[in-house]
């Protein structure tokens, strides 16, 4: 599973990389940041929680 993420979109509430640090963290501003390119299978319900909790829709996943 990938995560896309759309920078532009991003306004840095967090919820994703306190949701799932092992796939999101923030960047120097406080934005989401990709800490992988391919999420594994054991973090993957994780990061479809921390997707899901986006208030923006800055994440979405590609199977």
């Amino acid at each position: 599973m990938r995560i896309r993420l759309d920078d532009d979109a991003c306004v840095g509430h967090g919820r994703c990389y306190v949701l799932d640090p092992s796939t999101f963290g923030p960047d120097d501003l406080g934005h989401c940041e990709l800490l992988v390119a391919e999420v594994p299978a054991a973090d993957q319900d994780r990061a479809r929680r921390a997707v899901a909790a986006c208030p923006e829709g800055a994440l979405s996943i590609e199977d």
